[in-house]
């Protein structure tokens, strides 16, 4: 089927025509509705990956590019300084959260989406870029942590705004099956950015290539990647909530009535805004743990091998992928609190546990194993939390809802993980971070237990 054809303006996602005399079947606008639906996920979802390799390429090449930036013979200091400036990429996402969620309020998702990208190809190709400390001193650090307060930006509007656009484009009885992709190209992400590290590790370069220069070369990819993913989300429509919302054609030049897209119209919303932060914190504290931070716990704690580490990660967040669209799509039969409940209640007994046998093994197959039951239980929030998000708030204030408390939150604590963890290390007390993790998580098993199931109870479709 021509999609020049069904939509004129070359826009994908726009409403289905209504059916007439001469119109094709019911089944044929079925299908032309749901093609034009998973083409706009696509596109929209690809754009997301990018975004997200774009940030992880700096945690997956961390080891390699620590000490250029900040000099030092211990290794255990150079990560924590580096994953202390992985932190300070997360104070400025609240920012981002709430200019993008005020854009995508205001102009529309498609707009958001667009710039998102664009910034996110600007820090990059500047960490590619910036030279050592060797070369320029303390300012090679400083242009480091400018770079990822770009990224910060980018990644605190992305959030929201794919969020709302993912939950906005997919039909009802999917939408927890649509929107986990979110977090199947988010993990997707960091997992192209293990594979461009183990490419480079056992084919391209040596160990010594990558610490001189060859960590330069994933992010210079980031950026050309982030040019791609602009053209291509180019070509996105708005969705219908937001057009029925305001009565935006999505590509309208000039902001449609904006009162309901600001903080005010946001503190409407006190219990929902509440809701975001308080079921975010943990899941978003241990999906950090499970991604960024377990690259350095296999390498400094468990004590693998490069090879094995990067292996060992890939293989972890391939397995994490599967499972995304899979629980997704259990929230759609059973509801959206019993897959949280899941997550509170596992996570909260099975932490501390599950991170002790990890850091007591020696085999690469039992971290996986351990790592892999880890996201069994993590995958319970990661592939339905962006949709009970967006199902908690109405249409007009949906961006901004999703992509601010979330963004604070993040910030606060998944931004802090990697740090904190390596702080408990570096005075000699690891093991209080599996404790930390777990009364975390028990917090937001408690906003689990109060909470409305969304998928019964949605505010989508309503627009104020």
């Amino acid at each position: 089927m021509d999609l020049a054809r069904e939509n004129p303006t070359g826009a994908i996602g726009l409403p289905a025509r209504p059916r007439s005399a001469t119109a094709p079947d019911d089944a044929a606008l079925d299908y032309a509705d749901v093609r034009r639906r998973i083409t706009a996920i696509m596109i929209g979802s690809i754009g997301n990956l990018v975004e997200w390799y774009d940030f992880y390429a700096y945690a997956a090449f961390a080891l390699y590019f620590a000490g250029a930036f900040f000099p030092g013979s211990d290794p255990v200091v150079q990560q924590l300084n580096a994953a202390l400036l992985f932190a300070f990429g997360f104070i400025i996402r609240p920012v981002g959260g709430w200019l993008f969620g005020h854009l995508a309020d205001t102009y529309g998702r498609r707009r958001a989406l667009m710039l998102s990208v664009l910034l996110m190809c600007g820090g990059s190709m500047l960490i590619a870029v910036t030279p050592t400390y060797a070369s320029i001193g303390i300012a090679a650090p400083v242009m480091l942590a400018v770079a990822r307060m770009i990224q910060g930006l980018s990644l605190g509007g992305e959030y929201g705004t794919s969020a709302t656009y993912l939950s906005e484009v997919a039909d009802p009885k999917h939408r927890g099956f649509y929107s986990s992709f979110q977090y199947v190209t988010l993990i997707g992400g960091q997992l192209m950015a293990i594979a461009v590290l183990l490419l480079l590790q056992q084919v391209f370069l040596t160990g010594e290539q990558l610490r001189a220069w060859g960590w330069r070369i994933p992010f210079v990819i980031g950026g050309l990647l982030a040019l791609v993913a602009l053209a291509m989300r180019r070509n996105l429509h708005e969705t219908d909530e937001f057009v029925a919302a305001t009565g935006a054609a999505g590509r309208a030049t000039a902001p449609v009535a904006r009162p309901m897209s600001s903080l005010r119209a946001l503190m409407q919303y006190p219990r929902e805004v509440l809701i975001v932060v308080g079921l975010t914190m943990g899941g978003t504290t241990a999906f950090y743990t499970y991604t960024t931070y377990m690259q350095k716990f296999l390498k400094l704690s468990v004590g693998l091998t490069d090879i094995q580490t990067t292996t060992v990660t890939a293989a972890s967040l391939i397995f994490a992928i599967v499972l995304q669209p899979i629980y997704g799509a259990l929230s759609d039969r059973i509801g959206r609190k019993p897959l949280l409940l899941w997550f509170g209640i596992t996570g909260t007994l099975g932490t501390v546990p599950l991170l002790q046998t990890l850091q007591a093994t020696k085999s690469a197959w039992m971290a996986l194993a351990l790592i892999a039951t880890a996201w069994l239980i993590v995958s319970g929030y990661t592939a339905i939390n962006a949709v009970v998000k967006a199902e908690l708030f109405p249409t007009r204030v949906r961006a901004l809802g999703v992509g601010l408390p979330y963004a604070v939150t993040v910030s606060i604590f998944g931004g802090s993980a990697e740090s904190i963890a390596l702080w408990f290390k570096s005075i000699g007390h690891e093991q209080w971070f599996a404790w930390y993790l777990s009364s975390v998580i028990a917090v937001s098993l408690l906003v689990y237990a109060t909470m409305r199931d969304t998928r019964h109870q949605s505010a989508m479709g309503r627009h104020a």
